[in-house]
């Protein structure tokens, strides 16, 4: 997610951690911190994250751009080193080898908890692969902040990440999840939500559902409704930027012929017999063979 505009921790507060160069609890251990940052309000940084900034050999961030401006909104100096979904794998030989030479560094993303729709993943891998310490020092995330705030259940939750770009990439993957008994947990870009809600509405139905932005900044927004409404919303139709979106679990009883035969008509309209019976059984937990019997009739009229 983005980050934004916020600010300042009070100058009593920065200037004891700008003094304090190490930890209060001693020098770091060599290894591999993975430390999460704002997704917005620069003051939701953990004062351990502070402490660990400060005190790394060198700070990985996806735009280093962005990072200095965090560092330096918290009085902090750091060496900062690039590292991105396009530049990581010509960077991870050099950054591993440092770790195994004992060197103690940070990963961050622009804004969250890294390895969250974030690169990362194969360097903590192949650091855990050679024996380095991987420590997580955790702290805000979009996925949670979205999730307690909706008004849909959180006591079982999935995170998709972002869907595919085009809408049958989207409704293959929505067909997917619409088994899942648990909330959905989405980001999307602001160009794309409309499309992608409208997708939802056609694979997962009236499903209630929550829209959040600007998570933790001046004009942070969640909006709750149902798909359809989402869809329709004036206020979501030309929004900007990334948000997340969340869609609560299907009922546990059994579609009615009617909504099958809906789900089909509107698969039937893109997709093949065959194609179309398989996506709208997967969603909906029918009989395959059921389905396609009726998708053949359907597709006669």
């Amino acid at each position: 997610m983005s980050a934004g505009t916020a600010y300042r921790l009070p100058d009593m507060v920065l200037a004891a951690h700008t003094r304090a160069r190490t930890p209060p609890t001693g020098p770091l251990v060599p290894g591999l911190y993975l430390v999460a940052t704002p997704i917005g309000n620069l003051r939701d940084i953990t004062l351990r994250a502070l402490d660990v900034l400060a005190a790394v050999d060198q700070v990985l961030a996806e735009d280093t751009r962005v990072s200095g401006k965090l560092l330096a909104a918290h009085g902090l100096s750091a060496r900062l080193a690039r590292y991105d979904e396009h530049g990581a794998a010509r960077a991870r030989p050099r950054i591993l080898a440092a770790l195994a030479g004992g060197a103690r560094i940070a990963l961050i993303s622009d804004a969250g908890t890294p390895l969250v729709s974030d690169p990362g993943y194969r360097l903590v891998a192949e650091a855990v692969a050679q024996g380095t310490s991987v420590i997580p020092i955790p702290g805000a995330s979009a996925v949670l902040a979205a999730l307690t705030v909706a008004g849909l259940p959180t006591d079982r939750f999935l995170f998709a990440g972002f869907p595919p770009p085009r809408s049958a990439g989207r409704r293959r993957q929505f067909a997917e999840l619409a088994p899942v008994r648990a909330t959905l947990v989405f980001f999307e870009a602001g160009p794309r939500l409309a499309a992608s809600l409208a997708d939802m509405t056609a694979i997962f139905g009236q499903r209630q559902a929550a829209v959040a932005r600007e998570l933790t900044k001046l004009h942070e927004t969640v909006i709750r409704g149902r798909l359809a409404d989402l869809a329709a919303d004036p206020r979501l139709a030309a929004a900007k930027g990334e948000m997340v979106v969340l869609v609560g679990a299907g009922d546990e009883r059994a579609a009615t012929s009617a909504e099958a035969d809906a789900a089909l008509s509107e698969a039937l309209a893109r997709l093949s017999p065959a194609e179309a019976a398989s996506e709208v059984a997967r969603a909906l937990g029918l009989s395959r063979r059921d389905i396609y019997a009726r998708a053949v009739a359907l597709k006669r009229r």
